[in-house]
């Protein structure tokens, strides 16, 4: 079953009991990383303060347990977590008081990390804390995740250089059964120490290791087996404390154990392969390699946009384009405001048809009832534009009889063309320019002290038009589609948007300047 939510926890997060690395490869600070690319929220408790680097493990601090117990106690008074995972407990007592905190509390979803050795050769749990680990934590673990070495201890089948008889795949399962009959209801047995050829039997040379296989044991026996290539990597740093963060951000996050467990492993495969090569000795993963970093905070995707050096003077050249200005003042010629009217419903015609499409095109109930307002508004927006044309004796039928200039076939046909061709938001990106652009020309004139405010000027209805709340709702609806996608997306898939954006707003300037503006 998957790890679910219950009364009082709060979900997406994680606690973490372990003891510290100042290097940031392994313990609460490796932890923490992973939980954070999970997207999960992480919070700590300290078992031990160590001296630590890629080298090797110089110095061990341990923290009492009354105060260890005294962190799991303000953790769970205020944020219940989902899911609970050990890694270093460094002392008996430390056990002791552990398991006592996971039984005062009830937790059902422990995720058991046995760590006794670092990558680098280090002790980091004394052998007499063994049986306590052993007797007391084992019982209470949703999952435990040791490597050969660690699971041969705990299961009491010797010393830990017993993993070089390890033979097969069958001996790491007969492994986890072992474990398994000590109480925890899952068990993964991590393959790392003896790497496989690729039929199946131990690599007896360096030459020889190609694959890697974990194997999880189920609560009701059934076995599930990851195989992996083997790389040749001395980043493994901190693999241990990632891997068992990685199945508790996944089972917080709601997910089954064996679809846990497999897209862990994943994440630590892809840390390694990816590894910075920090320090001199077993260098830590890349943690965050699938963190895609926008140049934007989530929401604000249309102000970077406006404000990027490559598009911030395509903008100001169109809401300032002296066709727009000469509105405002009132000294655009009356044939030229005639003239975009009509070319404008001409356009509106496929700009409707533009955002059915995208309706069309969208994949949720809010999307598509969010584009259905921008159509609405489209609606009004004609309907204004064949009143204007009436007060200047244009018709109806005179205005579909008009012929589409060439610039706003260009135009609308561009639009049309990214609405087939590519995705959702790569239209609702090409439709922004008219969208965004007419509120914010609106907005301007009607705040700019030059433009004319009386009946002198022919235009101002029109800047009124769209400074009224249903156009600026619109332009609301329009934004937040966009920025609830745009924060969804690759740094490489915002630059394609940036293009397209550049380039339509390139097409509203022409369309500008189809009329004389003096």
């Amino acid at each position: 079953m998957a790890t679910t939510t219950t009364a009082g926890e709060n979900p997406r997060t994680v606690l973490v009991v372990a003891g510290s690395d100042p290097s940031g490869g392994a313990g609460l600070e490796a932890d923490q990383k992973v939980i954070a690319a999970h997207r999960c929220y992480a919070m700590t408790a300290t078992t031990a303060l160590t001296s630590q680097n890629t080298t090797g493990v110089d110095g061990i601090h341990l923290v009492p347990a009354e105060f260890t117990r005294k962190q799991i106690d303000a953790v769970f008074r205020d944020i219940k977590p989902t899911v609970v995972k050990s890694g270093m407990l460094a002392a008996t007592e430390t056990i002791e008081m552990f398991a006592r905190a996971l039984t005062d509390y009830n937790v059902k979803s422990l995720v058991l990390d046995p760590v006794m050795v670092a990558t680098t050769g280090s002790r980091l749990l004394p052998t007499e804390a063994l049986e306590a680990l052993r007797t007391l934590l084992l019982p209470l673990a949703f999952i435990v995740t040791p490597n050969i070495p660690e699971a041969l201890l705990l299961s009491s089948s010797g010393s830990q250089e017993e993993h070089r008889k390890v033979r097969s795949i069958d001996d790491l399962e007969a492994i986890a059964r072992s474990l398994k009959a000590l109480g925890p209801q899952w068990v993964l047995v991590k393959g790392g120490h003896a790497p496989f050829k690729r039929d199946g039997t131990v690599a007896e040379s360096d030459s020889d290791r190609q694959i890697v296989v974990d194997v999880l044991l189920s609560p009701d026996g059934e076995v599930t087996r990851f195989t992996n290539e083997y790389q040749d990597s001395n980043n493994t740093h901190g693999t241990g404390c990632s891997l068992a963060s990685a199945i508790a951000s996944n089972l917080a996050l709601g997910q089954q154990p064996v679809e846990a467990v497999k897209a862990a492993i994943r994440y630590v495969e892809a840390g390694i392969r990816t590894a910075p090569g920090y320090g001199q000795g077993n260098g830590p993963l890349n943690h965050f390699h699938s963190i895609r970093t926008l140049p934007f905070a989530p929401g604000r995707f249309v102000e970077y946009l406006l404000n990027r050096p490559d598009v911030a003077p395509v903008w100001h050249e169109f809401v300032n384009h002296p066709f727009v200005l000469a509105m405002g003042n009132g000294q655009l010629p009356l044939d030229s405001f005639k003239g975009y009217l009509v070319q404008d419903y001409l356009y509106l015609v496929h700009f409707a048809r533009a955002n059915a499409l995208a309706s069309y095109k969208a994949k949720s109930i809010a999307d598509i009832a969010a584009g259905a307002k921008i159509v609405s508004h489209i609606h009004t927006e004609m309907s204004l534009h064949i009143n204007y044309c009436a007060t200047f004796g244009i018709s109806v039928a005179e205005i579909e009889a008009t012929e589409e200039h060439q610039a706003c076939t260009a135009y609308t046909r561009y639009v049309l063309d990214i609405g087939m061709s590519e995705d959702w938001l790569g239209l609702q990106v090409a439709l922004a320019p008219c969208l965004l652009g007419y509120g914010a020309i609106a907005q301007q004139l009607h705040a700019d002290p030059r433009t004319r405010r009386d009946e002198g000027n022919t235009y101002w209805p029109w800047i009124l038009n769209y400074v009224a709340d249903d156009y600026v709702q619109a332009v609301r609806t329009g934004s937040e589609l966009i920025e609830r996608h745009a924060s969804l997306q690759s740094p490489t898939r915002i630059e394609e948007l940036v293009k397209v954006f550049i380039h339509a707003t390139k097409m509203e300037i022409g369309f500008w300047e189809m009329f004389p503006s003096s």
